[in-house]
């Protein structure tokens, strides 16, 4: 655990589950001026999840992946959070705790659908179900290079201008909550032939789409939402170092804490502005 304490906002940052470059991801961090961060790994962070527990965190932010444990070429055993998690996780959002998903974090908690809820979205490494209606498992590809464009004005694309180019990885999934404010879109096409299936993936078949059925997913690769009472970003963007480098993600990532944690998100998480 890595604990700054020069600075006002400290943010608490979740990792674990997935491999990333770690090196380059905690270079960005440590470039964020005007914030402390606090690296805490999962299970840790279930752990820390309540009021109580994140009471020193301005915000949240989830680069993880817990509730799923990989075992290529078998399929991947998914793991139910513990009852005091989920009521802990609850009460941040009705407490109106900030947070930002980053990635591969659309996956987690497979099981348990008010984490998905609080995001808008699930990436599906198998086929499942979400309130009751079946999906099928989700797409990936990478590197895929697009050009991310922001969706009308918005704190979290501020400086953005008409947007950028980046090459990272993207999901075929669909948002699963109609309540989303769209904030940047890519000019991709999200259709099956473009990607592969994340379960065929799992069992040692990477790049192929044998047997898998997907319609046309979400071209939005950053929304916010609000859930409970607590603001939320999610950003689709994060999978290698060069996207870390990226300054205009970097500004991205950093428009997106600073805006979860202004008055003016808490207020529109409340229900009291009808505009972010």
């Amino acid at each position: 655990m890595v604990i700054r304490y020069d600075a006002p906002l400290n943010v608490l940052v979740s990792t674990k589950g997935h491999p990333f470059d770690t090196s380059a991801f905690f270079a960005m961090w440590d470039a964020m001026r005007g914030m402390t961060w606090t690296h805490v790994e999962q299970p840790a962070t279930a752990a820390m999840l309540s009021p109580a527990g994140c009471a020193d965190f301005g915000a949240l932010v989830f680069y993880d992946v817990p509730g799923i444990q990989f075992k290529t070429p078998k399929p991947p055993l998914m793991v139910d959070p513990s009852e005091a998690m989920k009521t802990g996780f609850r009460d941040l959002l009705d407490a109106g705790k900030p947070m930002v998903f980053l990635h591969h974090a659309v996956a987690g908690w497979p099981t348990w659908d008010d984490y998905a809820e609080a995001i808008g979205a699930r990436f599906f490494y198998q086929p499942g179900t979400y309130k009751g209606r079946d999906y099928p498992d989700s797409g990936y590809v990478f590197p895929a290079t697009y050009k991310a464009t922001p969706v009308g004005t918005h704190p979290v694309t501020a400086g953005l201008e008409d947007g950028f180019e980046i090459t990272d990885e993207l999901y075929l999934f669909e948002t699963l909550e109609d309540d989303i404010v769209p904030l940047l879109t890519a000019d991709f096409g999200f259709t099956q032939e473009n990607f592969y299936s994340a379960k065929n993936a799992l069992e040692a078949r990477m790049w192929t789409r044998d047997g898998w059925d997907h319609g046309p997913g979400t071209n939005l690769v950053a929304w916010a939402k609000r859930s409970g009472n607590a603001p939320t970003v999610t950003i689709q963007m994060g999978n290698d170092g060069a996207t870390f480098g990226n300054d205009n993600f970097r500004r991205l990532l950093r428009n997106a804490i600073d805006w979860v944690t202004s008055e003016d998100a808490a207020a529109w998480a409340r229900g009291e502005k009808a505009n972010a």
